[in-house]
C-alpha cells in the first residue's frame, strides 16, 4: 500500500483518536514509517546541545478552544507589550518543543525587542513518534481540520485574550514546522498577512506522491500548477495573497534546495509575479543571498534567502550585536539570525516592507580603510532628513551625511556597504549600489579539530562532557575525538563556530 493510501485509511471517518487509544495498526504504520525520515529534526541524527542556561519562560495555554489536532499553545509575553501588538505563531521542527525552539532560535529576544507576542503550537508524540507537525495527511493539512484547525484557533485565541492586531498575524517554522507553515499561509490566507518556511516545502506537495520525494529529491511542477494547489485549499479566496519568505540552507540534504525554488515557483505565480528576482542582494556576516520579488506596489511579496554552507536547521548567530540573535545547538545552525530577517521581512522592527520615494544616493566609495573601520563617503540626497548605513544587509549607523565611519570591525575581514537617504519620518529610500572593503590587519584566525585537541589547544573549554567555544560559550557537543568543529578567533581570546567558512 502507498504511504498516500495509508494516509487517506488512517482516519477515513474524519476522527482523531481519544487522549490516551492506541493508534489503529494502518495510522500507527505510517507515522512510524515516516517518522523514520520526515523532516528529522533529531532522532536518527545526533547532534550537541546547548550549554546550560536559563530557559525562556512560557505560559501554557491550557484551554484556547476548539482543538482537533491535539496540540499545546506556549504564549511568550514581553514585559512591555504594547497596545494592539502583532503575534508570531511559531512551529517547531521533528523531535524539538515549544521550549526548545523558544531557547534557541531566538525568537523571544526579537519579541522583546520589537513588541510582538510570541505563540509557540506543539505538538506531542501522541499525534506522531517523533513529534513532527502532520503537514503531509489531508486530515491534518486542510482548513477546519486537525491540526491546521488547531493553530488557526491560536491565533484567535490570541486576538480575544491578548488583544492581537489581527491584521498583524504571522507564522513561521522550520522543518516539519516550515511545512506546516505552508499548510496554514495556503489554508488561512484571511489569517495569516505573511509567513516565513524555513527549510519547509511547497504547499501539498505529499498529494499525489511519498513525502520522501517532496524532500529530496523533491516536486518539480510548474508555477501555474503549484498556485493552483494554493487556490484549491480555500477556493472562496481570492486574495490578497499572504506575502512569504523562503529561508534555505545549501548544503541541506535533508529538505533539498530545490524545495526553495518550488515554493518561491508557487507564491510569485499566486502574486501574479515572475520567477526573476526585482532584486538580490547578500546579507549578513555569512553573506546570505536575498532574493526579492517585489509587488507592484514596492512591497516585497516574496523573498528567498539563500544560506551558504549550512544543512538542516534554522540560521542563529549567537550574540548581542545588531541583527544577532539564537543559540547553537542541534539544528540551530550557526550562521545567520533568521529570526531577525524574518522580524524585518514581517515589518516587526518598525521598517517599512517597502522603500520609500527616495533615489538612491550615489557615488558611494571608501574614502579609508584601517584595521578596525572603514570610512565611507556618497553624494547628497535632496530632500533627506538623514541617511541609513547598512553593513552587510543590517542597518548599522543613521548619520546626518556624509562621511562616515564605521568603526569597531575586526582585522583583515571583508563587508559589503550601501546607503540610502531617509525622509524626516525615517522612511528609508532606494539603497545604493554597494561597495566592499577589507579592514588591514592580520585576518582572523581558524582552527579544525576535533573537540578534545580544541580543548587541549585552549580554543575552548570542558565541564567533562561538553566542549564550548571559549570567550563566545557556544557548545560544540561532546568533549571526544569524534564531533569536529572548525573554530574563528577573532578578536584574540575570543571563538566562534565557523563549520560554514572562515574567515
Amino acid at each position: 500500500m502507498s504511504l498516500r493510501s495509508r494516509s487517506s485509511d488512517t482516519r477515513a471517518a474524519g476522527r482523531r483518536r481519544a487522549a490516551g487509544q492506541p493508534y489503529g495498526r494502518p495510522r500507527r504504520a505510517l507515522v512510524r514509517l515516516l517518522a523514520l525520515a520526515l523532516l528529522a529534526v533529531g532522532g536518527v541524527l545526533a547532534g550537541p546541545v546547548s550549554p546550560a542556561r536559563a530557559a525562556v519562560t512560557l505560559q501554557r495555554v491550557a484551554s484556547f478552544g476548539a482543538n482537533p489536532g491535539q496540540l499545546n499553545m506556549y504564549v511568550y509575553r514581553p514585559a512591555s507589550l504594547p497596545a494592539d501588538p502583532a503575534v508570531v505563531i511559531a512551529l517547531h521542527g521533528c523531535t524539538q518543543n515549544a521550549q526548545t525552539y523558544a531557547d534557541n532560535s531566538g525568537l523571544p529576544e526579537l519579541a522583546d525587542r520589537d513588541g510582538f507576542l510570541l505563540v509557540l503550537a506543539e505538538t506531542t508524540s501522541a499525534n506522531n513518534p517523533n513529534k513532527c507537525f502532520n503537514w503531509f495527511q489531508t486530515v491534518d493539512n486542510r482548513r477546519g481540520q486537525g491540526e491546521a484547525a488547531s493553530v488557526r484557533q491560536m491565533a484567535a485565541h490570541a486576538a480575544s485574550a491578548y488583544s492581537t492586531d489581527p491584521a498583524r498575524t504571522f507564522v513561521t517554522g522550520l522543518s516539519a514546522g516550515g511545512a506546516m507553515t505552508s499548510v496554514m499561509l495556503a489554508a488561512y490566507p484571511d489569517v495569516f498577512a505573511a509567513g516565513a518556511v524555513i527549510a519547509g516545502l511547497p504547499y501539498d506537495c505529499a498529494k499525489g506522491t511519498s513525502p520522501y520525494t517532496c524532500m529530496n529529491p523533491g516536486v518539480d511542477k510548474s508555477p501555474a500548477v503549484w498556485a493552483q494547489s494554493v487556490r484549491d485549499a480555500y477556493p472562496a479566496w481570492t486574495g490578497p495573497w499572504p506575502r512569504v519568505a523562503i529561508w534555505q540552507g545549501d548544503a541541506d540534504t535533508t529538505v533539498v534546495p530545490r524545495n526553495a525554488d518550488e515554493l518561491r515557483d508557487q507564491w510569485t505565480a499566486l502574486h501574479g509575479l515572475p520567477q526573476t528576482p526585482t532584486r538580490t542582494s547578500t546579507i549578513g556576516p555569512d553573506a546570505t543571498r536575498q532574493e526579492e520579488y517585489q509587488a507592484a506596489d514596492g512591497t516585497v511579496a516574496v523573498e528567498v534567502d539563500r544560506v551558504p554552507g549550512i544543512g538542516h536547521g534554522t540560521p542563529v548567530d549567537p550574540g548581542s550585536g545588531p541583527g544577532q540573535c539564537g543559540h547553537t545547538t542541534a539544528y540551530f545552525l550557526a550562521s545567520i539570525c533568521s529570526g531577525h530577517w524574518i522580524a524585518k521581512f514581517f515589518g516587526l522592527d518598525g521598517s517599512p516592507t517597502g522603500p520609500g520615494t527616495l533615489p538612491a544616493p550615489t557615488g558611494l566609495t571608501v574614502s579609508a580603510i584601517g584595521d578596525t573601520s572603514v570610512t565611507l563617503t556618497w553624494g547628497r540626497v535632496a530632500g533627506a532628513f538623514d541617511y541609513a548605513v547598512y553593513r552587510d544587509g543590517i542597518q548599522v549607523a543613521a548619520p546626518a551625511g556624509p562621511p562616515h565611519t564605521d568603526g569597531g570591525l575586526a582585522p583583515g575581514t571583508g563587508h559589503a556597504w550601501t546607503v540610502a537617504a531617509r525622509d524626516g519620518a525615517g522612511t528609508a529610500g532606494a539603497r545604493s549600489t554597494p561597495v566592499t572593503a577589507t579592514t588591514t590587519g592580520a585576518p582572523a584566525a581558524c582552527w579544525k579539530a576535533n573537540n578534545y585537541q580544541q580543548v587541549q589547544a585552549g580554543r575552548a573549554t570542558t565541564d567533562g562532557s561538553y566542549a564550548y567555544a571559549r570567550g563566545s560559550g557556544q557548545n560544540l557537543g561532546l568533549y571526544n575525538l569524534f564531533v569536529t568543529h572548525t573554530l574563528k578567533e577573532a578578536p584574540a581570546g575570543y571563538f566562534v563556530i565557523a563549520d560554514a567558512g572562515c574567515p
